[in-house]
């Protein structure tokens, strides 16, 4: 039975190889110390962070996020370890909330490898506190027990790591949130916060916030469909994906036969219009995906951790290693574990087959803001009268089904800029081309990017500068000059590149002072260009003298929020002479990359997603057609 524990009561342990889950309601920090009897953490090489998140005997998240899985294996931590606090922290930094009076109460678990629950403790009363210690596992008399803490800093993680006697409290705490800034760059962002009339309701899982459903005993939870949290397989009749308020009814399954699972229809989740519907399906594919695969990966963890014990425990005489007794305990163990693994892999072989079928139905459905280029609904594109909800920037996948693609949406406008990285990074197709060809795709993928924003927005509510410092890209940029679709011909040499970073840097001031003001856009300059701005950057830091390099941070920072965009194309390693002075620019961008790969995180569970970039089919013209149709409406608009 499950101890709800409440702040400062302990519970034995009875195992020592244990899963501490986290759920909150906001991406947090999660990490763990290592303390000695009086709970003292000797150095930074005892604490496991998203920047060093594996110790011995420990593993923390390596991103900030909603849901934590930290592992912990007590006999692996030695003999000069008692105490191991895990701490749970807000990003610093972030638009996010800065402490935890302002979020859900976080929820920890503590549970064995099969997924029984051990102890629970939900950390409530807290206040301006941006950093806490959640629970300490401690050992006494040979013994290890939990105990509920709830310990809050308002001076944050530097406070927390101090009063552990750690010496270098302060530089540790800024390493970290420098690495959970960093990871930002890396992760897709889940969809903003929506009321309980249109958000994507879910049954929270046992003793969890909607977090992964655990693995549990014999046969473990995760062998059965139960990806969604709730215990049972995907549904498409989408109980967790309807309201009760909008107007606009969702559409509604056809009835399915008995026996058979409801067959998949698109726009079934819950919003006010086609378009929300369409985005919160999408976003709930994508959740269910990452649970499922979630629930298998570990289920086989589980799997293979009993093997392991089985055959430790087998063999542990050494007068049964050889002969037939080891050889037919090695085969019972295998036997086993291949019996739940392969559970598991048909538990999420159906959900993915419902998930396929979903995306079938879903994918020639979508408005062209969520389509990929191939979606016959290009054909019959016009340019629009208001703006979408979200934009298609890529495509989503895992390598347990390759083959099943999820959209991937960010809202507009756009809330960050993005970085189409140039360089060769850690890509497997990347490695084998030639340097000047993934710079040619990322002209493609940034040139793919700008098209589809063009598109989405209603005539003369986007304008796209360029800078082309060299005049390398020309040829690639000819779709975006030839259309008419630029503010202005590709700005080139330091002068363009000044120009139009003065302007743009001016454009941002006036704007922010009129709204410090309270002023309206007629307090604005006459003549002065109110639509939202993209600018596109291609071969940095090439024509960048440090007051360039300055204003483009500044962009970075400050335009997002009075509609100025960033679009950079560059080789982080080709700028690398600036040191540390731009890590900040990079960290503030979204990183894409021209080719496949599997650098972006989700914010549920922490997957590694394979990225492909929005890129047109091999000898397609539709970009090239839908650009001139945006040429047109802007030429035929009034002036």
């Amino acid at each position: 039975m499950t101890a709800e524990l409440v702040r400062g009561q302990n519970h034995p342990l009875p195992q020592t190889r244990l899963e501490i889950r986290v759920s909150a309601g906001t991406p947090i920090v999660a990490g763990a110390t290592l303390g000695d009897e009086q709970g003292r953490v000797h150095g930074v090489e005892r604490v496991a962070h998203p920047g060093a998140p594996t110790l011995p005997g420990l593993e923390v998240s390596r991103q900030a996020a909603a849901d934590h899985r930290l592992a912990v294996d007590l006999e692996a931590l030695g003999e000069g370890v008692h105490r191991v606090n895990v701490l749970l922290a807000l990003p610093l930094g972030t638009a996010g909330p800065s402490r935890f009076a302002a979020v859900a109460a976080p929820f920890v678990a503590v549970t064995g490898l099969d997924g029984t629950e051990i102890a629970s403790f939900t950390l409530t009363g807290l206040g301006a506190e941006s950093a806490v210690v959640a629970l300490e596992l401690y050992r006494r008399q040979g013994a290890w027990k939990i105990r509920a803490i709830g310990q809050g800093y308002a001076g944050g993680l530097a406070d927390l790591l101090a009063d552990q006697g750690l010496p270098e409290a302060g530089p540790l705490a800024a390493a970290i949130q420098d690495a959970i800034a960093l990871g930002a760059s890396r992760s897709v962002a889940a969809p903003p916060p929506r009321t309980s009339d249109d958000a994507r309701v879910r049954t929270p899982g046992p003793g969890a916030a909607g977090g992964p459903a655990p693995v549990g005993a014999e046969p473990p939870a995760g062998l059965a469909p139960q990806a969604v949290g709730d215990g049972g397989p995907i549904n498409y009749a989408h109980p967790r994906r309807q309201t009760s308020t909008p107007p606009a009814p969702a559409p509604v399954a056809p009835p399915a036969a008995p026996g058979e699972p409801a067959r998949p229809v698109a726009g079934d989740a819950g919003g006010w219009s086609m378009d929300e519907r369409l985005y919160n399906q999408v976003w709930g594919m994508f959740e269910d995906l990452a649970r499922a695969v979630a629930a298998y990966r570990s289920a086989v963890d589980f799997a293979d951790s009993r093997m392991e014990q089985e055959l430790d425990r087998a063999l542990s005489d050494p007068r049964g290693r050889m002969g037939v007794a080891g050889d037919r305990a090695r085969e019972e163990a295998r036997v086993k574990r291949e019996d739940l693994v392969g559970r598991a892999k048909e538990a999420l072989d159906r959900d993915l087959a419902q998930l396929s079928a979903e995306s079938e139905v879903v994918e020639p459905a979508l408005p062209p803001a969520y389509a990929r280029w191939d979606n016959p609904v290009w054909h019959a594109y016009r340019v629009p009268m208001e703006l979408p909800m979200a934009l298609r920037i890529g495509d989503l996948r895992l390598p347990e089904q390759p083959e099943l693609r999820i959209p991937m949406l960010v809202r507009l406008p756009l809330e960050r800029g993005l970085w189409i990285d140039s360089g060769r990074g850690g890509s497997d197709e990347a490695v084998f081309m030639d340097p000047d060809q993934i710079k040619g795709l990322a002209v493609d993928t940034a040139v793919a990017v700008a098209a589809r924003l063009l598109a989405v927005y209603p005539a003369h509510e986007f304008a796209v500068h360029v800078i082309d410092p060299a005049g390398s890209a020309a040829a690639r940029l000819a779709p975006l000059t030839r259309s008419g679709v630029l503010a202005a011909p590709p700005a080139a040499g330091a002068a363009g590149v000044s120009e139009v970073l003065a302007r743009l840097t001016e454009r941002v001031d006036l704007v922010q002072m009129a709204v410090r003001a309270g002023a309206g856009a007629d307090a604005l300059p006459p003549g002065m260009d109110t639509a939202e701005q993209l600018l596109i950057v291609n071969d940095f830091p090439h024509g960048f003298d440090d007051r360039a390099l300055n204003q483009l941070r500044y962009l970075a920072d400050e335009g997002p929020s009075v509609g100025v965009h960033l679009l950079m194309v560059a080789d982080r390693e080709e700028a690398s002479e600036y040191g540390p002075v731009l890590q900040p620019l990079w960290r503030s961008l979204l990183r894409l990359t021209p080719v496949p790969d599997d650098h972006l995180a989700d914010p549920w569970v922490g997957h590694a997603w394979t990225y492909e970039p929005p890129l047109a089919p091999p000898g397609s013209r539709v970009v090239e057609q839908v650009l001139g149709q945006v040429g047109e409406a802007r030429e035929a608009w009034p002036r």
